[in-house]
């Protein structure tokens, strides 16, 4: 594992828009429910970028893909966060669009609808080797695993950067649409990989073990690094099948826990490459994870704007 690295941040990536509908208790099914309503720039890929440029990673890059309907304004919100952008616009399909229900009780858990849109339709004629240019890390969404045309997109990806020694870190994004794609095919895929940031649940489910501390253990001996997110109780950091290191959460009063693990992951590379070791990173996406559920939307607030 490399840290220290000077360089660049590359994340291929969605981008898509939020549109986060917060209500409180459960949904009156064929009638009204009251809800406060915003649009907001979101997605995976692109969330992790600005997390990472807001906890002071001062080259930040992001390809995406999206329509023509909302191109220039992602553009803007990414530039504002201080990301360096490249957007391919799609001719064809809108930008993606998530509604994200987002329950207003003590948890503010959410739920997600979820049209993929251009986002994931991202493919290896929109990538360059000369993307990797000065670039120390290659950040890959895991959504970009779930169509055909973005998986071949990543492999390609993931290719160039191990024929460079660029290190890769991926988040597998959503144990949904893990099981759809099938665990098996997954985990061919992160044999890959240097870095791997599952949630609690989905590092439950790649590996079959009901524990995330045995389950980080046992990703481990496939990935050099995993960092399991598990919330209010913190991360998990497992090392080439070692025990794993455990890093206390930062409290928080949560008001919407979208992006919340995105923010962690956009911290902690931003902490690997300014030299942290694996458990002061997690320390630092922690912190940064709190800061996200504090807030409601997904990225973190743009400098000279409200909250």
């Amino acid at each position: 594992m490399t840290t220290g690295r000077t360089g660049a941040l590359l994340v291929v990536g969605d981008v898509v828009t939020d549109v986060v509908a917060r209500h409180r208790g459960p949904l009156a099914a064929g009638t009204d429910t009251a809800a406060a309503i915003r649009t907001l720039p979101g997605g995976a890929g692109a969330n992790v970028a600005c997390w990472a440029a807001h906890a002071g990673c001062a080259d930040v890059r992001l390809l995406g893909r999206v329509g023509t309907d909302t191109a220039a304004w992602h553009e803007r919100e990414l530039v504002a966060a201080g990301v360096r952008p490249r957007l391919v616009v799609d001719p064809e399909a809108a930008t993606g669009t998530v509604i994200c229900l987002v329950d207003t009780g003590a948890a503010a858990e959410r739920t997600f609808l979820t049209d993929s849109g251009a986002s994931l339709r991202l493919e290896p004629a929109d990538w360059s080797d000369a993307l990797l240019d000065g670039v120390a890390r290659l950040h890959l969404s895991g959504y970009l695993l779930f169509t055909e045309p973005s998986r071949a997109l990543a492999a390609t990806a993931l290719t160039a950067a191990r024929a460079r020694g660029v290190p890769v870190s991926l988040d597998p994004a959503s144990a949904g649409f893990l099981e759809r794609l099938g665990v098996d095919r997954f985990l061919a895929f992160a044999e890959g990989l240097d870095v791997l940031l599952p949630s609690r649940d989905e590092a439950c489910l790649l590996t079959g073990l009901s524990d995330p501390a045995d389950a980080a253990v046992k990703l481990s001996r496939l990935v050099p690094l995993v960092v399991t997110k598990a919330g209010a109780d913190g991360a998990l950091v497992a090392r080439t099948g070692a025990p794993p290191a455990r890093i206390p959460a930062t409290p928080a009063v949560p008001q919407d826990t979208t992006g919340a693990g995105d923010a962690f992951t956009g911290a902690f590379l931003a902490a690997l490459l300014a030299g942290a070791d694996p458990r002061e990173a997690a320390a630092s996406g922690c912190r940064a994870g709190a800061e996200a559920v504090g807030r409601v939307g997904a990225r973190p607030a743009v400098p000279g704007r409200e909250s």
